[in-house]
């Protein structure tokens, strides 16, 4: 992420993100915590579904972080490329899904004609 288009994270970045809204990164902070504590869904399928999800939102911090801590959950190489093949499908099937908005349009385009 040192293209210019993402900077990596920093001490300086996160003791801004601190100064400007602390009351708010802490209340995002527990919110994070509590999503990610094991309950009916154990911490390592939860960092899997984050890997997923950070592939379809496409966010390169999300989907570095979550990796990383997916692997420290003890989550294997092939289950997180398989995680990622999950977003790749739901991302192709959700165009595929929407086309029904062009073929409705087209076909209520060719009706008037």
């Amino acid at each position: 992420m040192s293209d210019g288009l993402y900077p990596p994270m920093s001490k300086e970045i996160s003791r801004k993100r601190r100064e400007l809204a602390p009351r708010q990164l802490e209340a995002f902070r527990n919110f994070s915590a509590a999503v990610f504590e094991d309950g009916a869904l154990p911490n390592a399928t939860k960092q899997l579904i984050a890997v997923a999800v950070a592939h379809t939102t496409q966010c390169p911090y999300c989907i570095k972080g979550h990796t990383a801590e997916a692997l420290k959950q003890g989550a294997s190489d092939a289950q997180i490329m398989e995680a990622i093949w999950v977003a790749a499908e739901m991302r192709a099937g959700g165009a595929y899904a929407h086309s029904t908005l062009a073929l409705d349009t087209m076909l209520h385009a060719h009706d008037q004609d």
